[in-house]
């Protein structure tokens, strides 16, 4: 059932850092949510919630949906006020950059290791770490990878005729299949890029590579997927309660 008005749905407000998780099981992440951030929570399913492990949720700040275990509860609080959009220029997100690029130094300086889902910190999937070090300047960004290249201003890059110069610092750079972009990182200037890359065929955490096919393992795996990459022009405006249904 698609929301029609403000009287279905109740938000709230984060008091800590919160797993979301892709099912009703609560085994697997889909995202986190660090303390402060916004949630819409449909409120049939508030009232349906007795005999149920989780409650259907969705982020305000980027429309992301996901499952919030009721053994959480506790640790959300109604809002005092409705999440507002905060528009960003194209000038100040350039401004911005340096301190974007800065979080993810301080990131990768941490111990951390690739999570799943991970967007808090110290531990990140590529999506989220690029978000995440968004966000810290006041600029958002879909949640996934996928996402992320279909918002941001696209750069066509090709591998066979490969020509950095279209590039700026502060780009993100996607890889993936020919139909489908799956990882992302940050682009640092001389080729270079910083990504939270997983344990298969990454480096289980945050690192720096090259675009190119004369790096070592890692950085050849990514080169051989890479897709194009993506200016950051905007902040993301949330679609409200268009994408906000209730369970049943």
């Amino acid at each position: 059932m698609t929301i029609d008005s403000l009287s279905d749905i109740v938000e709230y407000r984060c008091k800590g850092n919160l797993n979301l998780y892709d099912s009703t099981d609560c085994q697997a992440l889909a995202t986190q949510a660090a303390t402060g951030r916004q949630l819409r929570v449909h409120r049939r399913d508030l009232q349906n919630s007795l005999n149920r492990k989780a409650i259907r949720v969705q982020l305000c700040e980027d429309d992301y949906p996901g499952w919030l275990a009721l053994a959480d509860l506790d640790r959300i609080e109604l809002a005092t006020t409705p999440y507002q959009y905060r528009p960003v220029s194209e000038a100040e997100i350039r401004s911005k950059l340096p301190a974007v690029i800065a979080f993810t130094y301080e990131a990768m300086n941490t111990p951390n290791y690739y999570l799943w889902g991970g967007t808090v910190g110290p531990n990140y999937d590529c999506s989220g770490l690029m978000q995440t070090a968004f966000a810290s300047q006041g600029i958002w960004l879909p949640r996934d990878a996928y996402q992320q290249e279909g918002f941001t201003k696209s750069i066509p890059l090709d591998k066979n005729q490969l020509m950095l110069s279209c590039l700026e610092v502060g780009d993100l750079i996607f890889f993936g299949t020919p139909n489908k972009a799956t990882h992302v990182g940050l682009y640092l200037g001389e080729g270079c890029y910083i990504h939270s890359s997983g344990p298969k065929k990454g480096r289980n955490g945050i690192g720096i590579d090259v675009i190119s096919d004369q790096g070592d393992i890692v950085g050849q795996g990514y080169y051989q997927q890479l897709r194009g990459a993506g200016r950051v022009v905007n902040s993301y405006q949330s679609m409200g309660l268009a994408h906000f249904s209730s369970e049943d």
